[in-house]
């Protein structure tokens, strides 16, 4: 065999193999991926240690917060992943008790420096709608509160979420390489914001959180679902990562 003819044989064999490789790995990061199991904790434990196991209970193949079953002088029972994330969206449903609030948090920074998520971790709020706390006709700052809001920083465009004890499906898309955020509501589209760089710090100087130095800085961190007093229930949580 000719050696020209060899050497293109060979890096026929070789540009293959790579285009091969890289299938693998652009299906590696489209692809979901469940992060609960409908039946343990595995992959999940409390923010900056501890087994969620007391205060945090499976029912029907959902987590299941409830202030009934924290022990005496616990500490918060926000719940973190395992694994840290960068550019994803997150699938999930959630369901609320009656006046209930929780939400859920990207790009956690777990540290000891923190006693909550919230200090690095922008949230998505969860909240029963019918609790006339949050009614945003008697207060239009409310609507930063609202469900599916990203909290104190971009209100929805219309409200959709379902009353108390009632399934809600959200999809949450962060993307650092376009610097794109959105929320999907029961499959209505109603908040979208950057996630970095002029235009959140924007955001972030007109809110609570503008003299927090370390918050949503982080460009990778955990997922996180808060305690925050009242029963709350998620499931089918899954995430698919993105370039």
């Amino acid at each position: 065999m000719k050696p020209l003819i060899a050497l293109f044989i060979i890096f026929s064999l070789f540009a293959c193999q790579t285009s091969s490789n890289n299938k693998k790995e652009t299906k590696a990061f489209n692809e979901w991926v469940s992060l609960f199991n409908g039946e343990s904790f595995d992959g999940w434990h409390l923010y900056n240690g501890g087994s969620p196991e007391g205060a945090w209970s499976i029912e029907d193949q959902a987590m299941k917060f409830s202030q009934e079953n924290k022990q005496a002088g616990d500490g918060s029972s926000n719940l973190v992943s395992d694994r840290s994330f960068s550019s994803f969206e997150l699938s999930l449903e959630w369901k609320i008790s009656k006046a209930g609030n929780s939400g859920i948090f990207w790009g956690i920074v777990e540290s000891p420096d923190f006693s909550e998520p919230y200090y690095t971790g922008p949230e998505i709020q969860v909240l029963d709608m019918g609790n006339p706390k949050y009614d945003p006709a008697a207060d239009k700052e409310k609507e930063y509160y609202e469900a599916g809001a990203l909290y104190d920083l971009a209100r929805p465009s219309e409200q959709v979420a379902k009353p108390a004890g009632i399934w809600n499906h959200v999809v949450l898309h962060i993307n650092h390489g376009k610097n794109q955020g959105h929320v999907l509501l029961n499959d209505v589209k109603i908040v979208e914001f950057p996630v970095h760089g002029d235009a959140w710090s924007q955001m972030v100087e007109g809110s609570k959180f503008k003299n927090w130095e370390n918050f949503g800085v982080s460009r990778i961190g955990k997922i996180g679902l808060q305690e925050h007093g009242n029963t709350v229930w998620y499931r089918n949580i899954k995430i698919k990562e993105l370039f």
